[in-house]
């Protein structure tokens, strides 16, 4: 049977939240216990929370929501990169040959804070620095994940990265585990909310990897 990883990390109250978004709650609208037919739970939280999808209008206002998405970019072909544990900024070299490869996963150091989401939002996360998101779009990549919340430095005036591949259209995936995920190339499903409203700069994002 062929091997599919599920790399969506879990929404809770406890999962980690990116500095400036709002938390996740959780609510009951009807309960069997209280009396009622049925059970009918409520969530509210920010778009950009646990796995996750960026959709350009994020740092780009006026262009492509969520539901506008080429679901071409979201399922098909993609290879896992295994990024050194020292490595923070990772840089061109790291991304090695991709020749042939429209999406590329990004296994770092991140995916082991997953294990201790008691520890809140990490700083010290590893990132893309702006040339190695020049070097993506100029080899035509579609999709770029990475194992933490943010595909960029903390703090990183102007969101370099972000801006270098929202503007071509690359969907960026962020918040995938792959802690139990090796190295190579697999098939990717990715299938965030198709919702129509408020900014529509993203989504959580249900994602597999299937072993090809």
């Amino acid at each position: 049977m062929t091997k599919i990883y599920d790399v969506t990390v879990a929404i809770s109250a406890e999962t980690p939240i990116y500095k400036t978004d709002p938390g996740v709650e959780f609510g009951q609208h009807r309960a069997i216990a209280n009396g009622d037919s049925a059970n009918v739970s409520k969530i509210a939280l920010g778009v950009h929370t646990a796995t996750h999808v960026d959709a350009p209008n994020h740092f780009i206002d006026g262009a492509k929501r969520v539901h506008e998405l080429d679901p071409y970019k979201l399922v098909g072909p993609c290879r896992v990169i295994a990024v050194p544990e020292d490595i923070v900024a990772i840089e061109p070299e790291h991304v090695g040959n991709i020749d042939g490869v429209t999406r590329v996963l990004f296994k770092t150091r991140n995916s082991s804070f997953w294990a201790t989401p008691e520890l809140g939002f990490r700083t010290d996360y590893a990132y893309l620095t702006p040339e190695t998101a020049r070097l993506l779009v100029d080899n035509g990549i579609v999709l770029v994940a990475v194992d933490y919340l943010s595909i960029e430095k903390s703090g990183s005036p102007g969101h370099p990265v972000h801006i270098t591949l929202l503007e071509k259209e690359v969907v960026i995936l962020e918040g995938v585990d792959l802690r139990e995920v090796p190295p190579g190339d697999y098939e990717l499903i990715c299938m965030p909310l198709k919702y129509d409203g408020a900014t529509g700069d993203g989504s959580p994002a249900r994602t597999f990897l299937r072993e090809i």
